[in-house]
Parts: structure tokens; C-alpha cells; sequence
């Protein structure tokens, strides 16, 4: 099963956006399934708050973690999380329009040719169109890095 249909499985089985998008990318980060969710548990509906989409905080962790860490320089470590954050963030906004779950859970998406796994997928529940996209931007982002 590839990682886009992870995600929508952890949804469907309860877990935030968050866990959903962290836990499928379980193979590459180095937590384990149950640490994943664990993570990820506090960060759906954008921490509770309405903020940060929970699909795009999943996907900053989950690179985040592939980020190799140099104790003697943790700025250089900050630099590339946060570019790579950026990036997947640019892409997100680009495919959905805005980043806080507030302003995106209004907004109806119907899977199309600029959400290919969330159209394969056939998908029509709002959040999970969002996770399966976020995974998928995710997965694009490692590959084009090299970064698994």
C-alpha cells in the first residue's frame, strides 16, 4: 500500500490529520507506527485551535525527521527544516488556496487533476482529500531531495 492510501486509512480509522499524514510516512522517519500517532495526537483541527492545517503539520514533522542532524551545528539543521517546511507549505497553499484549517474547512474540494492520489482515490471527504494531497506533496518533496 502505498503511503497516499496510508493516510486515508489512519483517517478512516480515527486519527487526526496530523497522525494520518506523520504515521504513513512511519517506514522513513524512524518512529514507530504507535510514536508517530503519539506525536501527532495534540495536533489535529490545527492544534485545536483552528491554525495550522493538521495534514500540513503531519507533513513539516515528517520531514522534518529526514533532516540529518549535526549536534555541532543546529542552525544548518533549522535552515533545512524550515526551507523545507516552506516548501511543502507553498505547495499546499498553491493546490488548496490557504493553510489554516479554520479558513480551509469551509471550502468545498472536489479531487481533480492537481490532487491526482485524492482523484485516483476517488475521494469526496473534505479532510481526506487534504491528507492523501499532503502525503502526496510530501512524497514528491522526498524524492526531488533525495532525502529517503
Amino acid at each position: 500500500m502505498e503511503r497516499t492510501e496510508r493516510a486515508c486509512k489512519y483517517h478512516e480509522s480515527g486519527c487526526n490529520c496530523a497522525q494520518s499524514v506523520l504515521a504513513a510516512f512511519s517506514d522513513v522517519t524512524g518512529l514507530s507506527e504507535a510514536e508517530s500517532l503519539r506525536i501527532g495526537g495534540g495536533f489535529g483541527n490545527g492544534a485545536g485551535t483552528g491554525e495550522l492545517c493538521g495534514a500540513i503539520t503531519g507533513a513539516v514533522m515528517a520531514l522534518g525527521m529526514l533532516v540529518p542532524v549535526d549536534p555541532g551545528n543546529p542552525a544548518a539543521v533549522k535552515r533545512e527544516a524550515v526551507a523545507l517546511s516552506k516548501e511543502f507549505q507553498a505547495r499546499f497553499r498553491e493546490k488548496f488556496g490557504a493553510l489554516r484549517c479554520q479558513e480551509l474547512l469551509p471550502l468545498k474540494f472536489t479531487p481533480d487533476d492537481t490532487t491526482p492520489a485524492a482523484k485516483r482515490l476517488g475521494l469526496t471527504q473534505h479532510c481526506r482529500i487534504m491528507i492523501v494531497t499532503a502525503a502526496e506533496i510530501t512524497e514528491a518533496i522526498i524524492k526531488e531531495r533525495g532525502l529517503a
